[in-house]
């Protein structure tokens, strides 16, 4: 089969995990004989890859063929509420010869600590954080499965009234959004797969499309149901086909949510359980750092305040609930603030981590900023977790953060130099 058809075929969400996997297999041989060109040398990375067991335009396979034809070295899958495409992943990884780690994204509530009540990461919702839990070792995906299942389950039932708050808004223009029917199809939720914002707005987006082709009518309606679009009218006017959709979702989640969105509640763990859990797992707990946001230059985002004013309380709070590690994108944030949670994580003794946020097509899977000198510790920092991932699925006492290997190498970065090499960093 030739190149173009075999990447069709690991692009494809309605055929198997398997048949993906054998057209990767295919594609292997074209990037071993040099007839497929990769973009770099293999010495960037990235640990914060969502697939469509999320929301993003990737099949785990493909995340890893489109991460190793960037020029990745190693690549990582990160999915809200689901590690059901991690098994897929690692296949891949040993296809392309790439190392890979696994982990997932969540939301917990901060109820009863010094966060409460406060704008945390997550723009829609006070006391509620964003999470990441890293280097997942492979014998314990299972049990990652059982707990987020449950929550999974949960946030549907807030899902299908969010469906219903935004069919109220749209009813009047003759459009109606059904969880069944409309959201629920375009997702991997049969196979594990979580649905999120970006589903319930991708599903209205795909309607706004077909009641308006024309695209100065679809803007025109946008900016009556969302925001003025300013120069993002611009961008959806003349963006390429494959982008356009999710052009029109990021107009939409920067200033509709707010309009429909219900608070999370029964579906969160609390803080204090997620790092339970990733104990139990073998796993690297990782708060994710956000950071105010300024107001975006093309107008899709606006601006907001999060961790910046009290991050004395969230380092108390982090180092209260036993975290190990800061994950933070360096492409996001200015130097001041990257200098600042470095600062801190140092302080603290708290393993850094970097991965830039998949989940659109005109995303590059390369951060640039990491070629920076000052963030040369966050290559590093990816090799350990290898090493770490490697370990822990030999034997969970094994991992990083077990109180077996915490007591033989109490330097954090004596262990981060370690499991680094184990994991086949070089200069």
């Amino acid at each position: 089969m030739e190149i173009a058809k075999l990447i069709e075929q690991i692009d494809r969400t309605d055929i198997t995990a398997i048949e993906r996997l054998s057209a990767l297999k295919e594609l292997s041989k074209y990037a071993k004989s040099g007839e497929i060109a990769r973009d770099g040398d293999g010495t960037w990375v990235n640990n914060h890859i969502h697939t469509c067991y999320s929301f993003s335009p990737y099949t785990p396979t493909s995340a890893v063929f489109y991460a190793w034809r960037a020029g990745l070295g190693t690549a990582g899958i990160m999915d809200h509420d689901s590690v059901g495409g991690i098994r897929e992943f690692i296949e891949a990884g040993k296809i392309m010869e790439m190392p890979v780690t696994c982990g997932f994204e969540c939301r917990v509530s901060v109820k009863g600590t010094d966060l409460e009540g406060r704008r945390i990461n997550n723009p829609d919702q006070k006391s509620c954080a964003y999470l990441a839990m890293h280097g997942i070792p492979h014998q314990s995906v299972d049990a990652a499965e059982e707990a987020l299942s449950v929550v999974r389950n949960k946030r549907n039932e807030r899902n299908r009234k969010m469906c219903d708050s935004i069919t109220a808004l749209v009813s009047p223009y003759g459009i109606s959004l059904d969880f069944d029917r409309d959201v629920y199809p375009i997702s991997m939720a049969k196979e594990g797969g979580s649905i999120t914002e970006r589903h319930i707005l991708f599903a209205l987006t795909k309607k706004i499309t077909s009641a308006y082709p024309n695209r100065e009518d679809a803007c025109d309606f946008i900016e009556k149901l969302a925001s003025p679009l300013g120069k993002t009218r611009e961008k959806l006017l003349n963006a390429p086909e494959e982008f356009y959709e999710y052009d029109i979702l990021g107009v939409l989640k920067g200033h509709m949510v707010e309009k429909f969105y219900i608070p999370a509640d029964e579906e969160l763990m609390h803080i204090s359980e997620f790092t339970a859990l990733a104990k139990k797992l073998g796993a690297i707990s990782a708060y994710a750092y956000l950071g105010d946001v300024g107001e975006s230059p093309t107008g899709d985002k606006k601006a907001q305040k999060f961790e910046d004013d009290y991050l004395p309380a969230l380092f108390d709070t982090l180092k209260k609930m036993k975290f190990s590690a800061v994950t933070y994108m360096p492409s996001r944030n200015t130097s001041e603030q990257l200098d600042e949670i470095m600062r801190r994580c140092d302080a603290d003794g708290l393993f850094q981590i970097s991965g830039e946020d998949i989940n659109s097509p005109r995303q590059s899977f390369i951060c640039p900023a990491l070629g920076d000198p000052r963030y040369g510790h966050l290559r590093r920092a990816t090799y350990a977790l290898i090493g770490h991932e490697n370990e822990g699925t030999k034997d969970i006492s094994l991992s990083m953060f077990s109180d077996d290997t915490v007591k033989k190498f109490p330097s954090l970065p004596e262990r981060v130099a370690r499991f680094a090499a184990l994991g086949g960093y070089s200069e």
